[in-house]
C-alpha cells in the first residue's frame, strides 16, 4: 500500500509583490526588516510554503542581510521553507539587451554568468525570464527574431543548469512573444533541454491564449506557474501602449486579480486537473501583481487565493492520488 506521504503533491509559493500601509503611506516589504518580517509571517500564516522573488532585489538583500544565504535563513526563521524562484527583471532595448538581436547576445550571456554567481549561495528551482522584448506592432517578433531568441535562451539555459537551475520563460501579454502562434513557434525552435516554460494564467488569458490549452501543448517543458486571475482580455491592442501596458491602458485600470472569485476568466479547476493529469508535482506560485489598485488589498487577496488553493485546488489535485 502506498503511503500518503509518498503521493505526488504540489506546494504553494508566493511571489513577493506586496504593499502595506506605513505611517507615511504605502510601503513594500523591503522597506525594513520589520516590514519583511510582517510580510513573511502573513504569507506563512495563511499556509504558503515558500516565496519567490526578483533577482534585482540582490542589492537590497546584501544591504539588509549580508548575503543571499542569510536572507534565506531569515525567510526560514519566519516559517517558510526557502526561496524557490527568481524573476530576472531587465530593461530590454534593441541596442543593448534584446533576445531577438544577435548583437546583444554576448551582453545577455555575461549578465547571466554574473547573476547566477550572485545567487549561488542558495539552491533555486528556476530563474524566470521574458523570452522576447516589447514589440508594439501587430506582427510581433519576426520568425528570424524567434530563432535568435530561442538560440540565446538555449545558451543561457546551459549556464543556469551548471548551477542546477532551470531557465524558464514567462510570456507577458505585452511581450513580443505573446500569441499562441508565436509561443508555439518559439518552443519549436528552442532546445527543450535548456529552455523551459513558466505558465502565467492571467497573462495568457489577457492575450487571448487559453492557459490550459497552452499548458497541454507544452507540459513536458513546464517548470512552474504563476496562478493569478484576470477579468479582462486585451481587445483594444492595449499591449502596444508605451511605456507599460499594465499601467498605461485607459480602458482597463486593473488587469490582475486573485484566483477564487466568481468574476475571473481563468478556469483554475480545469487548469489544476490538467496539472494533475500530466503528473506535475512541486511548486505553484501565486502572484498578485498590482493587487492594491482601485481599492484592493494585498493581504486580503493573498488570504482569498490561499483559501481557494487549499479548499478547491488541492482537493482536485488529490483526486488523482486516490
Amino acid at each position: 500500500m502506498t503511503n500518503a506521504t509518498d503521493q505526488p503533491r504540489v506546494k504553494w509559493s508566493y511571489m513577493d509583490h506586496w504593499r502595506s500601509q506605513g505611517p507615511a503611506g504605502p510601503i513594500d516589504q523591503w522597506q525594513s526588516r520589520l516590514a519583511m518580517t510582517r510580510f513573511l509571517r502573513q504569507v506563512a500564516a495563511v499556509g504558503f510554503d515558500a516565496i519567490d522573488t526578483f533577482d534585482f532585489r540582490f542589492w537590497q538583500i546584501l544591504e539588509q542581510y549580508g548575503s543571499v544565504a542569510n536572507y534565506q535563513e531569515f525567510v526560514q526563521e519566519q516559517g517558510l521553507e526557502r526561496i524557490v524562484n527568481t524573476f530576472h527583471g531587465v530593461y530590454y532595448t534593441p541596442d543593448r539587451y534584446a533576445p531577438e538581436v544577435p548583437a546583444t547576445h554576448d551582453t545577455i550571456l555575461e549578465d547571466f554568468r554574473v547573476t547566477m554567481d550572485r545567487w549561488s549561495g542558495i539552491q533555486l528551482d528556476n530563474i524566470i525570464v521574458m523570452p522576447g522584448s516589447r514589440y508594439f506592432d501587430e506582427a510581433g517578433v519576426s520568425d528570424d527574431g524567434l530563432k535568435h531568441a530561442a538560440e540565446v535562451w538555449g545558451k543561457v539555459g546551459e549556464i543556469t543548469q551548471q548551477y542546477g537551475v532551470n531557465l524558464t520563460c514567462h510570456h507577458e501579454f505585452y511581450g513580443g512573444i505573446r500569441t499562441r502562434a508565436q509561443i508555439d513557434t518559439f518552443y519549436d525552435y528552442a532546445d527543450p533541454r535548456f529552455v523551459k516554460f513558466f505558465v502565467d494564467t492571467a497573462q495568457h488569458c489577457i492575450a487571448d491564449v487559453d492557459p490550459v490549452d497552452v499548458y497541454e501543448a507544452h507540459h513536458e517543458r513546464v517548470t512552474g506557474f504563476h496562478f493569478k486571475d484576470t477579468r479582462t482580455k486585451d481587445v483594444n491592442d492595449d499591449y502596444r501602449l508605451w511605456p507599460d501596458a499594465e499601467l498605461s491602458a485607459v480602458t482597463t485600470e486593473k488587469w490582475f486579480y486573485e484566483m477564487g472569485t466568481a468574476e475571473g476568466l481563468v478556469d483554475f479547476e480545469s487548469m489544476m486537473r490538467s496539472v494533475r493529469d500530466h503528473g506535475y508535482s512541486g511548486w505553484i506560485s501565486v502572484e498578485h501583481d498590482k493587487a492594491d489598485k482601485i481599492g484592493g488589498d494585498y493581504s486580503e487577496s493573498t488570504a482569498i487565493a490561499r483559501w481557494y488553493a487549499k479548499n478547491v485546488l488541492d482537493g482536485i489535485y488529490a483526486e488523482g492520488a486516490k
